[in-house]
């Protein structure tokens, strides 16, 4: 239970941490009664009540880390969180969305060809989606935006 413990220590410090950035949120006009800040600070603020639950009581939680096969699948799906946080300017949302969907596919056994064309299929009609009918700006990348699309 100690490493429990620790675990929601070391995330209750990192809902604090995004909280602290949420908080320096600023946008020179307001384009919603709340602003930008109010959905990051109520993660910040739901997720650090799950982090104190597991520091008081971490045996009623139920808590166990993972092992084998489940330990590698989800090392390699945080690792493709991050690397589609870094790619999503560069490569643009279609394509970083694509490889995000291939790699998530994988990680969940889907085959090769499924994956590929489930994530071009969600990158470019979840670009659709939000560019068109949404009118949300997402970024193109540097790879489509120096072919003029």
């Amino acid at each position: 239970m100690r490493e429990e413990r620790l675990f929601g220590l070391v995330w209750l410090a990192l809902c604090a941490g995004m909280a602290w950035i949420a908080w320096g949120i600023e946008v020179p006009f307001s384009y919603e009664p709340v602003g930008p800040r109010a959905f990051p600070l109520i993660l910040a603020g739901l997720m650090a009540v799950c982090a104190l639950a597991l520091v008081l009581r971490p045996a009623a939680i139920g808590f166990g880390w993972p092992h084998g096969t489940v330990r590698a699948h989800l090392l390699i799906a945080i690792a493709a969180l991050f690397a589609y946080a870094f790619l999503f300017e560069p490569l643009g949302f279609p394509l970083s969305t694509a490889l995000l969907t291939v790699a998530l596919g994988r990680v969940f056994g889907g085959s090769w060809k499924a994956c590929v064309i489930g994530g071009l299929a969600m990158g470019g009609l979840m670009y659709l989606f939000f560019d068109r009918l949404l009118d949300v700006v997402l970024p193109l990348g540097s790879l489509f935006a120096a072919a003029g699309v």
